[in-house]
């Protein structure tokens, strides 16, 4: 399996993929050439992801009008968690909560190797030429909002659009482990 930031440095290239939403459209990396892009691992069923999704929501829609692209990435094994992970629960759920940006259906786990994912959620944000600017987590307390001290990611898209460095030192993420598909 993957480790955490294995091999991935910052400026690394963004890889190139092709995926469908959840929900059936098409989403090709190629297309947002140009512009930052946060790139998030998520899933429905894991209690990080469900405990800081309307803080990470609410980002979205502050820096999607910024210029900043989201795309979310789901790309565990559907048959573990069928009533939270699958395409279908996942389209509702983004539905539901009025997704802003694409969450995008990684059926064969290869696009989550490529980045070298490891757990949900897990944010990667590139700059406008598609290099790695931000690896890591959204904040410095998942569980409980009011204890929040660091808006990590906040902080490092403030940086990109203002021309500023990679912000230092970068954090992993925390979160559930993606459910790999067993051989």
């Amino acid at each position: 399996m993957p480790t955490f930031g294995e091999n991935l440095a910052l400026g690394t290239a963004l890889p190139t993929f092709e995926l469908l939403s959840v929900c059936g459209e098409p989403f090709r990396s190629q297309d947002v050439h140009g512009s930052p892009l946060v790139v998030v691992f998520t899933c429905g069923h894991c209690p990080y992801v469900q405990a800081i999704e309307e803080r990470m929501l609410t980002l979205a829609r502050e820096f999607i009008p910024k210029g900043i692209r989201w795309v979310g990435i789901a790309s565990n094994d559907p048959s573990l968690y069928p009533e939270e992970d699958s395409p279908e629960a996942l389209c509702r759920r983004s539905r539901e909560k009025d997704y802003p940006f694409p969450l995008l259906f990684d059926s064969t786990q290869e696009v989550a190797r490529t980045f070298q994912a490891v757990c949900t959620p897990e944010f990667f944000v590139y700059d406008a030429n598609h290099r790695l600017y931000y690896h890591g987590r959204l904040d410095d307390n998942w569980k409980e909002p009011t204890k929040v001290t660091r808006q990590e990611l906040r902080e490092a898209l403030e940086a990109l659009l203002q021309g500023k460095a990679a912000p230092t030192p970068q954090h992993p993420a925390m979160g559930c482990s993606i459910k790999w598909k067993t051989p």
